[in-house]
């Protein structure tokens, strides 16, 4: 798990999160989730790096490390393989960002003329 504030992103690469995930481009999910007060998310693993952002409010990250608080404009990297658990605050209900990184752009970035030839 890696952890920054909004401010501490580089501002290199493709996207936003280039600076701190290998993925070259934002693919398969990305999502903004509007979480219930006290709504806990099932444990989960990923192949690839996740990107959390807190748009709004607080949640707690359960992590087999241990648990970390997060609040408004917290950034948090979930490595390959490693489980979590969100649970949104009970007082101030998250609004997170969820977003995959890999290494091609997504299926709807991609032309047809493009899948056809392989390139997608």
């Amino acid at each position: 798990m890696k952890r920054y504030r909004m401010g501490e992103l580089p501002a290199e690469g493709r996207h936003l999160f280039a600076g701190v995930v290998a993925g070259e481009y934002i693919w398969e999910e990305a999502a903004v989730e509007f979480r219930k007060p006290g709504e806990v998310v099932p444990w989960a693993s990923h192949d690839d790096e996740e990107v959390y952002v807190i748009l709004q409010g607080k949640a707690r990250v359960r992590l087999e490390s241990g648990v970390e608080h997060l609040a408004t404009g917290d950034v948090m990297v979930i490595q390959p393989g490693e489980r979590h658990q969100f649970v949104s605050d009970e007082n101030e209900p998250c609004v997170q960002m969820c977003v995959h990184c890999g290494p091609e752009l997504h299926a709807n970035q991609v032309s047809p003329q493009e899948v056809s030839e392989g390139g997608g």
